[in-house]
């Protein structure tokens, strides 16, 4: 599949089968992670894998035990993945002018992109999810306090078709030269 089908295929997969994902198919979608760009080569990112099912119940209530009460639908996600921010490492010259984490969420947005992206090519569907206990993961995974669950995933195979995209219309999202309104 070329890139603008894998860019329509790919959504926010809400409902799973309760097909079983192979650890084979996950390690997939990890080492595609690994080609991800990061600021300096930083690649301060951590994709701790849940696929144990008690423990992914567990991550499950931990996501739904959030302030918004949104994300139920992870009750029958078969996966669920945490996204931990690591200390990027900048080289000397940028490690000056920045503090040491200034690109480490648009590089955790591309890891999390290519994790998805690479799940949509082998079948599977994603779903990216920003509300939870973040607390409650971090002690169920065993991750340090220090550091920061930026995203939880779910993973699975999708139940539903892929939908139609509604979109802004091109004009609305680009500019030529200079910003216009």
């Amino acid at each position: 599949m070329d890139f603008m089908e894998l860019a329509n295929q790919r959504q926010a997969t809400r409902a799973f089968t309760e097909q079983r994902v192979s650890h084979e198919t996950l390690m997939e979608c990890v080492r595609a992670v690994q080609l991800a760009p990061s600021a300096c080569n930083s690649q301060p990112w951590k994709f701790v894998v849940v696929e144990t099912p008690e423990l992914v119940k567990q991550v499950a209530d931990a996501i739904i035990d959030n302030p918004a009460g949104i994300n139920k639908n992870v009750e029958n996600a078969p996966v669920l993945v945490a996204v931990v921010e690591e200390q990027a490492t900048l080289i000397p010259q940028a490690r000056g002018l920045y503090e040491s984490n200034h690109f480490a969420q648009f590089d955790l947005g591309s890891a999390t992109q290519y994790f998805c992206l690479r799940a949509a090519e082998l079948g599977l569907g994603t779903c990216v999810l920003g509300a939870f206990n973040e607390e409650k993961v971090k002690t169920l995974l065993q991750i340090p306090v220090e550091r920061h669950v930026f995203v939880m995933l779910a993973v699975g195979y999708s139940s539903g078709k892929i939908r139609t995209k509604i979109r802004k219309n091109i004009e609305e999202i680009h500019s030529v030269d200079q910003y216009h309104a």
